[in-house]
């Protein structure tokens, strides 16, 4: 009897060969990617807990990456005081594969083609590991957060919107 591989994404490769420790999760997917709280509840994980990956452009052309929880919505006046920029505007989702190369919905801060700066909503610190996309709709890496922040050279800030 052949063992059954277990797939592997992009993320899981950099984790790996990084050394970084993380625990691999996997979700059903349908015809469309779930939203962020739908995942979080089929993989019983505290949706505070599980982050969605955003991308944004600056006035000055530059892109950014910001990490928040799935539940929040990004702040694009506290996105843009984080970075430095006058202002920043979501990367249309056509957009997000040529420069990431991920999907909507399956976008990582870790492994894209290029890297760009990076801000973690700063709730991220207060839990012991944070749920982010492993590259790939239906697929989740658990890992800790300070690990996730060095390995992209990420900084931390308040960027969501006040409920």
């Amino acid at each position: 009897m052949s063992k059954q591989k277990e797939e592997k994404t992009n993320v899981m490769r950099v984790l790996d060969q990084k050394k970084i420790p993380y625990a691999p999760h996997a979700y059903p997917v349908g015809d469309a990617a779930p939203d962020g709280v739908s995942v979080a509840q089929m993989l019983d994980q505290n949706p505070a807990a599980v982050f969605k990956t955003l991308v944004a452009k600056g006035a000055s052309g530059g892109y950014y990456v910001f990490d928040i929880p799935v539940e929040a919505t990004l702040d694009l006046k506290k996105a843009a005081k984080a970075v430095g920029e006058k202002s920043v505007a979501m990367l249309p989702a056509k957009e997000l594969l040529p420069l990431t190369g991920y999907v909507h919905g399956g976008c990582s801060p870790v492994g894209m083609k290029k890297r760009f700066p990076t801000v973690f909503h700063r709730s991220c610190l207060e839990h012991e590991t944070i749920c982010v996309s492993a590259g790939k709709v239906g697929f989740q890496v658990e890992v800790r957060p300070a690990d996730l922040i060095a390995l992209v050279d990420a900084s931390t800030a308040d960027v969501t919107a006040e409920d």
